[in-house]
């Protein structure tokens, strides 16, 4: 890893926003699930959600993907339930885009506040649990004969609403500090040597500390323990 790439991901992670995310529910389509993942790392998402069922395809998607899914995690929830109750673990508030007679412009919600934005499934839309233990529905204006956006352009309007509030509250002008230090070493490591990070997974090793210009730091017995044929 050169100095420059270490300093790049140590400004990249300076200013993810781990209190703003999206839930996508069982949106299925590979080109919008990857349009909205690179729109989250675009604004500084640090981290979204996925309801797929165990049996889902997409599952394969939060592991190994390349581009902007190396850069945001995804975790994955087996049902709707279970992803709202760990959004609301983090305290935040939960906003489904549904046109309905409670639904407020999307651009009059405080996004500075943590946030989770759920996006509906292609075909269906946001399900019936989701409307029913949601905080808020929102909606995007429209006054055209098509009243629904595709999903991914969508949740792109909605994160760069929450970018341009956050910009103007100064929240991606000073250091966050919600993402745990052995997270961002985690991260560093992964993202910096992946070749060496696959290895001592493998191998069941632990990751090694690196120097200020992200050279690694460890002793020969670890070393020795990588270069084993097993």
């Amino acid at each position: 890893m050169t100095p420059e790439r270490f300093a790049r991901i140590h400004e990249v992670l300076a200013t993810r926003q781990p209190d703003l995310t999206v839930c996508m529910e069982e949106v299925h389509k590979p080109n919008n699930i990857s349009a909205i993942i690179r729109t989250a790392d675009a604004v500084g998402v640090h981290q979204v959600h996925a309801v797929w069922p165990k049996n889902s395809k997409m599952r394969t998607l939060g592991g190994t993907s390349a581009g902007a899914r190396n850069w945001v995690d995804v975790v994955t929830h087996d049902n709707t339930p279970d992803a709202f109750a760990m959004l609301k673990e983090k305290g935040m508030q939960i906003l489904v885009t549904n046109l309905s007679d409670r639904a407020v412009d999307f651009r009059d919600i405080d996004y500075t506040k943590p946030t989770a934005i759920v996006m509906g499934q292609e075909k269906t839309g946001i399900s019936k649990q989701a409307l029913e233990l949601a905080d808020q529905d929102i909606i995007i204006p429209m006054v055209g004969m098509v009243q629904s956006l595709n999903v991914s352009v969508a949740s792109a309007l909605i994160l760069y609403e929450a970018q341009r509030q956050r910009q103007n509250a100064g929240m991606y002008q000073r250091t966050r500090t919600l993402i745990p230090q052995a997270e961002v070493d985690r991260i560093i490591f992964e993202r910096g040597h992946p070749v060496l990070a696959k290895v001592a997974k493998r191998k069941g090793l632990p990751y090694p500390e690196l120097d200020d210009e992200g050279q690694i730091v460890a002793d020969e017995a670890w070393w020795a323990k990588m270069q084993a044929a097993k």
